[in-house]
């Protein structure tokens, strides 16, 4: 069967090898959905598609839009996967930059933003130091990573040195505001290309005495690369230990679960914990089991603007369980 996504070739004596021409890509690329906003409100954590909200004819905030109040907002990105440049996405830099003008072009700004990993491509000096410089433009108060398994090629080295000050063993760590609890996990480090992610016993350990004194009512967000549920493991789409980090968590009435890794938006609700795994900046990748194996996927410039994307959280105090929805804004 033809795959539906296959790309057209294009008549254009400045197109690339993928029949797409640079100008023209960008200019599809501009609009994608490269972020996703978080809202708490009401008690109900909702996600919105950055490409829902920004109008692309002026760059603002579309007219119209019924966002509801909040007190707490903030951004997660995803698998910028800087220094990659096949025809997937030929200028992955430029579509970062696609993904920080939506974020500043928000009313108002995000208390913060979260990456989930695979911020370089291959964990080189110079991927770090780009994606370093573009996300100084954000208008952010702060930028908190987990790394992915592209940034650990050289044990970590590198991503550790500047984005892991502070952290406690491989990069993880933990922080409140707002009444909410933050836990930032690194489960990559023993990676295999292919494999599960792995937490390991000393994280496992440092996470159950960083939970344990907390109320059952405080609402919790975790965020690491490769998602903590069993997507496909056949692709390596999901984390072995990870029953053991649930575990903890089961007893916390409110629990958002927010990972990278495949490139896609897939939800997930068990119980009091809501799994949410977030679009890249940079491609797509095929659907769990739609391909012979993952990886970049090249389609049409017009497919993409759908398939990036970018989420935002804002949250209000309230006694409600929270939850995430993904709504489309009209």
């Amino acid at each position: 069967m033809q795959d539906p996504l296959k790309s057209k070739e294009i008549s254009n004596p400045e197109a690339n090898n993928d029949g797409v021409d640079r100008r023209g890509f960008l200019e599809c690329m501009a609009w994608a959905g490269t972020g996703v906003l978080w809202m708490m409100t009401g008690g109900v954590m909702k996600s919105y598609g950055m490409s829902q909200l920004i109008d692309r004819t002026t760059g603002g905030l579309r007219k119209g839009l019924a966002i509801p109040a909040a007190d707490f907002s903030f951004v997660q990105i995803s698998d910028s996967h800087i220094g990659f440049n096949k025809p997937a996405n030929p200028d992955v830099l430029g579509t970062l930059q696609a993904t920080i003008d939506k974020i500043n072009a928000m009313p108002a700004p995000p208390a913060f933003v979260l990456h989930t990993g695979d911020l370089t491509h291959l964990a080189q000096a110079e991927e770090f130091d780009t994606l370093d410089q573009s996300l100084k433009s954000v208008k952010t108060g702060k930028i908190f990573y987990v790394p992915g398994e592209h940034d650990m090629t050289d044990n970590g080295k590198l991503y550790l040195e500047r984005f892991g000050k502070g952290t406690k063993g491989d990069g993880w760590y933990s922080w409140d505001d707002h009444g909410v609890h933050f836990i930032g996990l690194n489960n990559v480090t023993n990676h295999v290309d292919g494999g599960l992610g792995y937490i390991g016993a000393d994280q496992l350990k440092w996470m159950e005495a960083d939970l344990k004194g907390l109320s059952a009512s405080t609402p919790i967000v975790v965020f690491a690369h490769i998602p903590l549920w069993a997507i496909y493991p056949q692709w390596g789409w999901g984390t072995q230990d990870s029953e053991q980090a649930l575990g903890f968590l089961r007893r916390f009435g409110s629990v958002s679960v927010l990972n990278g890794h495949i490139h896609q938006t897939i939800q997930k609700v068990e119980g009091n914990i809501t799994f949410h795994t977030a679009n890249s900046t940079a491609f797509p990748q095929p659907a769990p089991g739609s391909a012979p194996s993952p990886g970049p996927m090249k389609v049409p410039a017009e497919k993409l603007r759908g398939l990036l994307g970018l989420t935002n959280v804002n949250y209000v105090e309230h006694n409600h369980t929270l939850a995430i929805t993904d709504e489309i804004l009209q």
